[in-house]
């Protein structure tokens, strides 16, 4: 046998109909496990609106006790567009010096909240973000094929500097090419290692980095400066993939 399915509103009706029939308000909720109080709120209702009081509800406050009147909505409106220059603050500088004390001055973030409301904020305008795309990892046959490079992080010395290693590995032969420590991972420093790595090493046909600073950085582009200047001999920079440790070539573990 299925268990029988039933809803609140019936099971109102029901309670209604029992007290209807003559039985005891004490009798009748002890059998629906309810207080008296709640017995007595729910006849009551039934006895002034009828079958409609026993539907749930709304638990809506009637009334907000911190809710702005609307008089002074409708005066933060009309200041907005009697002045569009001016922001919340100055609009309710504005309220200050009409009202004079007469009525409770709402917040500068109230006043902005009714303004955004209503649509009169001008939204700022969004940032470009800049989003680096991996390529795929080349195959490294001979020397010089590939070539990847990348800062192994930054450790604190002694003397509470923090020290950034470079390192550029060729991919083919795994042969450490260079590996200097800098005080910043910014792009001048880095361009003089390179300078003199190419003219020690000669130039590689790829070089493969990651994409954080400063090979990949929005603001801090090293690649221009560094290759039409010293390296015209370079056809390809690739980049790996961001989370893609693996496609990164010999200098970071998979």
């Amino acid at each position: 046998m299925p268990w029988r399915k039933t809803s609140v509103m019936e099971e109102r009706l029901r309670f209604v109909a029992r007290l209807l029939e003559g039985e005891g308000m004490s009798e009748v909720c002890r059998d629906f496990g309810i207080s008296r109080k709640t017995g007595y709120k729910i006849f009551n209702r039934y006895r002034q609106d009828g079958l409609e009081a026993l539907t749930d509800r709304s638990r809506r406050p009637v009334r907000y006790a911190n809710q702005l009147p609307a008089q002074i909505e409708a005066m933060i409106i009309a200041s907005k567009k009697d002045k569009p220059h001016c922001g919340a603050r100055k609009i309710r500088e504005l309220l200050v010096r009409r009202l004079a004390g007469d009525m409770r001055i709402p917040s500068t973030s109230t006043v902005h909240a009714v303004l955004d409301r209503h649509g009169l904020v001008a939204q700022a305008r969004k940032r470009h973000r800049h989003k680096t795309e991996g390529t795929d990892l080349s195959h490294a046959i001979v020397p010089n094929d590939l070539r990847c490079v990348d800062f192994k992080g930054e450790f604190k010395l002694g003397d509470g500097r923090y020290c950034y290693p470079l390192t550029v590995t060729d991919q083919a032969s795994r042969y450490l090419l260079a590996c200097e420590a800098f005080s910043s991972n910014k792009e001048f420093p880095v361009i003089d290692a390179f300078r003199r790595l190419f003219a020690e090493r000669g130039l590689p046909d790829d070089i493969r980095s990651d994409t954080g600073v400063p090979f990949a950085s929005p603001n801090v582009a090293l690649w221009p400066e560094v290759f039409p200047a010293i390296l015209p001999g370079i056809v390809r920079k690739s980049k790996c993939p961001v989370l893609r440790p693996a496609q990164f070539g010999t200098t970071d573990p998979a």
